[in-house]
């Protein structure tokens, strides 16, 4: 493979699994971890990535942009359903108790849950709630606050006050982005002090996300990496961002 064929072959994994480690792409190319950050260097002069410790990221993997959540609810439908599957096996025994924090991975979570376990369930999720209102096993507990139009999730000081008298056993959430360096992020500084309130209030820390937000970095960081117990993805992460989040020692389970 000519250096113009592999630096192209470069730029294109890096848009597509949101984020790419030199030892993984030495290893695909049989080339020098050297060679490689020198492709890495000629591309990001060239504006089609960024450089970032260990690896590049796309352009715009630090972004203050949100998705709103209709867009994001007919993206990876099949990985988000891979990933709430898996997440049954973390549930807690009959009769425990778990946040379900807002979002499309978190929203796949509750559209599974067995109708013969009795669960309470707390949620800030407009959607989430609505769905679970009828489910004859679930205590439905909804938390108020001003809703976010854009999430659908109810956010700010009444939702926080709330989350602070509750502790239950498991509290999955959702994250925007996820890396090594800045842990597990969001755009919003109202969405991440309701997330923080959200880990506070839980035994155990659960994150849902699919593989395009591992790598990426948002404005406000909710949890540091060893702020949560297990993240739950799918098939396509990046294998070396999997096994550098494991060694600071949080649990992926890949699903």
């Amino acid at each position: 493979m000519y250096p113009e064929e592999r630096q192209h072959a470069i730029a294109t994994l890096v848009s597509e699994r949101g984020r790419l480690a030199v030892t993984a792409v030495a290893e695909q190319f049989g080339v020098t971890t050297e060679t490689v950050r020198r492709d890495l260097a000629l591309l990001e002069r060239a504006g089609m990535l960024r450089r970032v410790h260990g690896g590049a990221v796309p352009l715009g993997a630090l972004t203050l942009v949100e998705t709103g959540l209709g867009e994001r609810h007919g993206t990876r439908t099949e990985a988000k359903r891979a990933i709430a599957t898996a997440a049954l096996e973390l549930l807690p025994g009959m009769n425990g108790s778990v946040i379900l924090d807002g979002g499309t991975s978190t929203a796949a979570l509750a559209d599974v849950l067995p109708p013969d376990r009795r669960l309470y369930v707390a949620t800030n999720s407009v959607p989430i709630a609505a769905r679970l209102s009828a489910s004859p096993g679930i205590t439905l507990h909804v938390l108020g606050g001003r809703v976010r139009g854009l999430t659908q999730t109810a956010v700010g000081d009444a939702t926080i006050r709330a989350l602070a008298d509750l502790r239950v056993d498991v509290v999955f959430l959702g994250s925007n982005g996820i890396s090594p360096g800045h842990g597990f992020s969001t755009p919003d500084e109202a969405e991440a002090a309701t997330k923080r309130a959200m880990a506070r209030a839980a035994q155990r820390v659960i994150v849902l996300a699919d593989s395009s937000k591992l790598g990426r970095e948002h404005l406000v960081r909710f949890a540091a990496v060893e702020d949560v117990d297990v993240l739950v993805t799918d098939g396509d992460a990046d294998p070396g961002v999997v096994a550098e989040l494991e060694t600071m020692g949080i649990e992926v389970l890949v699903a």
